[in-house]
């Protein structure tokens, strides 16, 4: 791999618009190639700029902002061990990072309860690598919580209240408060006031925004590492001892979240029902606030192909 010169060492030049030919170059130019020479070792080329470059200079140093100079470059048969050799391997020194929500398919390896190896497994990079945004989370859990309000609150009016409707006492001569009724809200027992009645607490949120929540929250559990896929959900017995062995391998996991393609395993039912922190949901139940209660989220292959199928319909409209 060649090493190029950095236009640091072209400023030790002087001003760029100095230069002409290879051959009219100044005294100072001299020196300060002079000097890069017994310090960087020959350089490969009669001339430091190429035709491209010296156009680039008449025209001013404002256009090399703009582009690139073509310069010659340093190789190890040139530099007779003055260069380290480290810096002219062949291996990349910047190695490229993935970036979260750039929508790239991801391969992630399947295994199952005894932590075989049941091969890999590639995620839909509209599903499972989506950018995260906290505040289409925030709204669809507001309707999640919303929605499963029951709504059943309700307290008696005045008409609804059981009592007589006779007025108490007469209107003038007592000396105290006039009233007409014994079922206002001011005694024991009378009606409330503005007080709640049934109805929905549900609020609107469109379908591509709850579908975008559910999207944002598998690719933050997939950007974790906290996405397990396994080839299928189940146990070799009912035994609750089978699914706590398995959480006390895992690192970091406090409270598991199993999802199956089809109905729950009977099985599996028994041995996760007396473990507060490992619940298990069919695929068609599969939501954003679940993902969030729980940090560590297994999914079968089946749940993820219809997960990924149901992210991929239509929306009805």
């Amino acid at each position: 791999m060649a090493l190029s010169i950095s236009r640091r060492f072209l400023r030790s030049f002087g001003s760029l618009s100095r230069f002409g030919r290879c051959g009219d170059s100044s005294s100072l130019t001299s020196q300060s190639f002079r000097a890069s020479h017994d310090l960087y070792g020959p350089v490969s080329g009669d001339c430091l700029f190429s035709a491209e470059s010296s156009s680039l200079i008449k025209g001013g140093a404002s256009s090399l902002s703009y582009r690139r100079l073509s310069t010659s470059n340093v190789t190890s048969e040139s530099t007779n061990e003055s260069i380290p050799s480290g810096l002219l391997s062949a291996k990349n020194v910047v190695t490229p990072q993935h970036e979260i929500g750039l929508y790239q398919d991801l391969v992630i390896p399947v295994t199952n309860f005894h932590n075989e190896d049941k091969g890999l497994m590639v995620l839909a990079g509209d599903v499972f690598d989506v950018p995260i945004r906290k505040d289409i989370i925030h709204r669809v859990v507001r309707w999640q919580l919303a929605k499963r309000q029951q709504g059943t609150h309700s307290t008696k009016t005045i008409s609804e209240v059981s009592g007589t409707g006779r007025k108490p006492y007469r209107q003038k001569g007592t000396g105290r408060a006039r009233h007409g009724t014994l079922r206002g809200p001011q005694f024991r027992g009378g009606a409330v006031m503005h007080g709640p009645k049934p109805r929905s607490h549900a609020i609107k949120v469109n379908k591509k925004v709850r579908r975008l929540g559910l999207k944002i929250a598998l690719s933050a559990r997939a950007a974790e590492g906290k996405l397990l896929v396994f080839e299928d959900l189940e146990v070799p017995t009912h035994k609750t001892k089978n699914i706590v062995n398995y959480v006390n391998e895992l690192e970091n996991a406090k409270k598991l979240l199993l999802v199956d393609g089809g109905p729950i395993n009977e099985k599996l039912k028994l041995a996760t029902q007396n473990l507060h922190y490992v619940n298990v949901l069919p695929s068609i139940g599969l939501n954003v606030y679940s993902i969030l209660l729980h940090d560590t989220l297994v999914m079968s292959r089946d749940a993820v192909n219809k997960i990924v199928e149901r992210m991929h319909t239509p929306i009805k409209r």
